[in-house]
């Protein structure tokens, strides 16, 4: 029988394929999901000799959480594993709690992996956690992707998110820790029936009578995923043929756009916005299909962070500017998740930030550019306290270069990834 790192070893390995692997990371809470994968992944990098490192969210949410965050470096460090602990203050007590959480988490780990130089980060989602996530999206009327459940692999800002322990269910994972004698620690809001998870978990218990347990849908979500992967092979061909980047936009001919089916318009307008964005979900249904018919009706629109610009034969989406108004990175750093600037090394005291109406002024050559005036308003640029000192894609160069950190190739094979 294969042992449970041998089995998670593999899994890993055929998740990451044919990538090259500058590190490898794993996002650990101090469950018994987490904890199992993070002594699984260490011994698989281990035996590769790839940089292995582990990080855990403090998620300040319980009195309890900085406390349990330090007892997983304990656990980490005695086995001799690099740990990181991430604050998170983003909660103001507004809006929906665990998707906050889940997008906030998806941001810190995907800036932490950048900083170190990992290009794969594993997460412990499990086959208990593929069920219950079928469960909840089935009773908000999901589509293909819905029922798809949780994928194996997804890229997120440029780093590639694994998760290895999707075919494993939770009780397995518990017995193995048992049996090296370690522990867990369990989190009561697991147990809070005001969290649909925790509904959908007690709901299983109840169909299992019916022969809907985990295994059933897990089949079902395998299902739904190879219909996905269908269709985005169709938007990846669709996109090859009609659309392209430009200073970072996506720009779809129009009257090819119209001929695709509406699923393919939908799935193709969703990918552009998360890719600009940066954002790891799609908008939901009701708003994107309102964008699919602006962008045939030749409207503007703003959606997601992004800004459908109106008229002409093409679509194109840009980065909306009041999503990055107030965004500042260092030289050298990356910007929105995706802009690099590569110039000549100034005293200090430079930084990046969007270029907006007030450094537009400052690039009397930006019209000369052929680019629209709300892409370059959004795009950033090189600033010295309020002067614009470099702003390549608005025709003012002084020198530096403005770099996509993810280009067009990679723009349509990650299509095939989804």
């Amino acid at each position: 029988m294969t042992s449970l790192p041998d089995r998670v070893g593999a899994r890993i390995e055929a998740l990451i394929g044919p990538d090259p692997v500058t590190g490898l990371g794993v996002a650990v809470s101090g469950g018994s999901d987490s904890l199992a994968l993070m002594f699984c992944a260490a011994d698989w990098a281990a035996g590769r000799d790839i940089p292995f490192r582990a990080v855990t969210i403090d998620h300040g949410l319980r009195a309890e959480a900085a406390r349990e965050a330090a007892e997983v470096a304990g656990i980490a460090g005695a086995r001799g594993i690099a740990h990181d602990i991430l604050p998170w203050t983003g909660w103001n007590g507004q809006g929906n709690l665990q998707d906050q959480a889940r997008q906030a988490r998806f941001a810190l780990i995907g800036d932490w992996a950048q900083r170190a130089g990992i290009g794969h980060v594993a997460l412990g989602h499990t086959a208990d956690d593929q069920a219950e996530t079928l469960l909840m999206r089935l009773a908000r009327g999901a589509g293909v992707d819905g029922l798809s459940a949780i994928p194996g692999r997804r890229l997120v800002q440029g780093v590639t998110f694994l998760r290895p322990l999707l075919d494993i269910a939770r009780a397995d994972l518990r017995d193995w820790l048992q049996g090296q004698g370690q522990g867990w620690i369990d989190d009561p809001s697991n147990d809070d029936t005001r969290f649909d998870r925790v509904k959908a978990r007690h709901a299983l218990e109840v169909l299992a009578p019916l022969g809907i347990g985990r295994a059933q849908l897990a089949v079902v979500a395998q299902n739904m995923a190879e219909a996905r992967k269908a269709l985005n092979w169709y938007v990846y061909l669709a996109a090859r043929d009609i659309a392209r980047l430009d200073a970072g936009d996506v720009v779809i001919g129009r009257a090819g756009f119209r001929a695709l089916p509406d699923e393919i318009q939908r799935r193709m307008l969703a990918y552009a916005l998360c890719w600009i964005g940066g954002a790891p979900y799609p908008p939901r249904r009701r708003p994107l299909a309102a964008l699919v018919a602006d962008a045939l009706d030749g409207a503007g629109a703003t959606l997601h962070g992004c800004r459908l610009l109106p008229g002409g034969d093409e679509i194109r989406l840009t980065r909306e500017y009041r999503a990055v108004a107030g965004l500042r990175a260092p030289v050298g750093a990356l910007w929105d998740g995706r802009w690099r600037f590569v110039g000549p090394v100034g005293d200090g005291g430079l930084e990046i930030a969007a270029l907006g109406e007030e450094g537009l002024a400052q690039c009397p050559d930006w019209r000369a550019t052929g680019l629209p005036r709300a892409s370059l308003l959004a795009c950033p640029a090189v600033w010295e306290g309020d002067r614009v000192l470099a702003a390549p894609l608005a025709g003012l160069g002084n020198g530096w270069r403005q770099v996509l950190a993810r280009d067009e190739e990679e723009f349509f094979a990650a299509l095939m990834m989804r």
